[in-house]
């Protein structure tokens, strides 16, 4: 959900987060978000790097990062963060392709925190990091 926060809040568009781990064996959860442009999503995966880096997650594997990709996977083992421009995503099909795992639920509080919000905690008061 960490991850959904951070692109939520760098603008990200069209995220979800699917819960994978009863049909892959590759990871439990995966994360989708777009970004309208190249620097956008480049800066959203740097920044959730930094983020769970800082809280102990190594990133496994990075792809996608050279100038022009239009779509970048960042692997945490468990977790498996999808970052897709806009334009392109329809081309990869990962939503029709998982469209029968479970969505989980993203609070509207993820989109455009302010700075006056507590940062990646939920309604419920619990914290992703």
């Amino acid at each position: 959900m960490a991850t959904a926060w951070i692109l939520g809040n760098f603008k990200g568009i069209n995220l979800k987060v699917l819960d994978v781990k009863e049909s892959s064996s590759l990871t439990d959860f995966f994360v989708l978000g777009s970004a309208t442009n190249p620097t956008m999503a480049q800066s959203m995966a740097d920044e959730i790097t930094k983020q769970l880096k800082v809280h102990g997650y190594e990133v496994i594997s990075r792809e996608g990062s050279r100038k022009g990709d239009d779509w970048i996977l960042l692997d945490f083992g468990d977790i498996i963060v999808h970052v897709f421009l806009d334009v392109s995503r329809s081309v990869y099909d990962l939503d029709n392709l998982w469209e029968n795992a479970k969505e989980v639920e993203i609070p509207n509080s993820y989109y455009f925190s302010s700075d006056d919000e507590e940062k990646s905690e939920d309604a419920t008061g619990k914290s992703y990091f």
